[in-house]
Formats: C-alpha cells, structure tokens, sequence
C-alpha cells in the first residue's frame, strides 16, 4: 500500500526497535447518498474517520469490518485501497500504522460504542465529503492523540477527494 505521509511530534533515532508498533484500518465509507461517517469526538474537540487496531487474529479486512459494525453499525463492501499513514507519537513511544481503504455502506445500524468511546462522548454523523474535509480542518482538538488524527484524516479525506476526481 502506498506511504501517504509520516506524521511526527519529534525526530525518532534511527533505531525502531524500541518503539510499539500498532496497526490499524481505517475506512472512508459512502451510503447511497455519497455521505460518509465521521465520529464526533465531542469531549475532545475532534471528527475522525472510522476504524481502530487490528486485533491478534485478524487480517487488515476482518479488523475494518468489525470496526466499521461496530462504530458505524455499519455493513461494508471494501471498494479499494487509498493508501497509508505511519504516525510517530512521542510521547507514547508508538509507532502507527493505518491502513486507508474507500468503501461502500451496505447497511446502516446503530453504533456500539466502547466504554473509553462513550466516555468521550462519540456521536456519528454524516457529512458530504467536502463537510468532512471541513469540519476535520477546522477542528481544534484538545488532546495529544486528537492533533495526530485531525492530521492523519485530513490526509485520507483529501486523498479520497483526488482519486473520486480522477475517476469522474
């Protein structure tokens, strides 16, 4: 898959090997109204793409369906491939890595938010992709994590909004 960007808070030594690795899928989905899902991250400020950490077990694909269920309550069929992002927070000691794919909603359900997620108080909304590309610009997010991702989704959207042009 292709490297889209590397995002960094500081310069990392050449070494890696200390560093934890954390693989990810995420997904920019489109229902039958060219809307995509974004999760309002309200406690903190922030919109981020669907999707989370492959768990031991599952391939990129199993871990971006049962994301996708589970944060969008959504059934999807994996259109292709936008690329990835390799994401270097310091302050975790982590090494991320998100796998980017576009996709088409099947269904549409409710979302089953996890503890941490309904602590931050997450709400689903659908936007044009365009508002999408909005809202994540103009976010001020108010955590560490929250700058990375307003960074990383920025990219995937903006990706996504080039490739549907080249395709029309």
């Amino acid at each position: 898959m292709k490297l889209l960007r590397e995002i960094k808070d500081k310069e990392y030594p050449q070494d890696e090997s200390t560093l934890e690795i954390r693989k990810a899928a995420r997904v920019v989905l489109f229902d039958e109204k060219d809307l995509i899902p974004l999760l309002f991250v309200s406690k903190l400020n922030y919109h981020k793409l669907p999707g989370g950490g492959i768990e031991d077990g599952e391939d990129v694909t199993m871990a971006l369906l049962r994301e996708v269920l589970e944060e969008v309550g959504s059934e999807i069929e994996v259109l292709g491939e936008v690329g990835k992002i390799i994401e270097y927070r310091s302050k975790w000691n982590l090494k991320q890595i998100s796998y980017c794919f576009i996709g088409r909603a099947l269904s549409k359900g409710v979302p089953s938010f996890t503890e941490e997620e309904a602590g931050q108080d997450f709400k689903l909304v659908w936007l044009s992709l365009d508002e999408a590309i909005f809202r994540v610009e103009n976010d001020k997010p108010t955590s560490y994590e929250g700058s990375f991702i307003q960074q990383r989704d920025i990219v995937f959207l903006k990706k996504v909004k080039q490739l549907r042009r080249l395709n029309q």
